[in-house]
């Protein structure tokens, strides 16, 4: 039987990507705002896709010889797009947060302005 020998980035990698895995569920199983099953599923495939280059470089060959690139350049380009694709995950759940906030604080102020009138017929 054959030892597998990781490297350090294998390691870490795994690891980060085990690690978002769970943190997205368990954001998606206590309901949390702004979470569907669609988000859930879009990080399971990039966090298990950098995982599994992480772990069988040899698949991103195999990936490139599919789409019809040619090169080792290809695990950079990969992780590059991977990359790239958690910036834009990252700005969108900000973006639904700021939302979220923002009609949080319209519906607060609105609530003021029914109040203040209500208020004043009680003295």
């Amino acid at each position: 039987m054959q030892a597998i020998s990781l490297q350090f980035y294998q390691i870490a990698v795994v690891g980060i990507a085990l690690f978002m895995i769970y943190a997205g569920m368990q954001k998606f199983l206590r309901r949390g705002a702004g979470q569907s099953f669609l988000k859930l599923a879009v990080r399971i495939i990039v966090w298990g896709g950098m995982a599994t280059v992480a772990l069988f470089p040899e698949f991103t060959n195999i990936l490139a010889t599919f789409i019809g690139l040619q090169g080792n350049i290809n695990a950079v380009i990969l992780i590059g797009f991977l990359l790239v694709f958690l910036m834009i995950f990252k700005i969108l759940s900000v973006v639904e947060r700021i939302e979220q906030d923002i009609t949080r604080l319209t519906r607060k102020e609105a609530m003021k302005d029914t109040r203040i009138p209500h208020e004043n017929n009680r003295l």
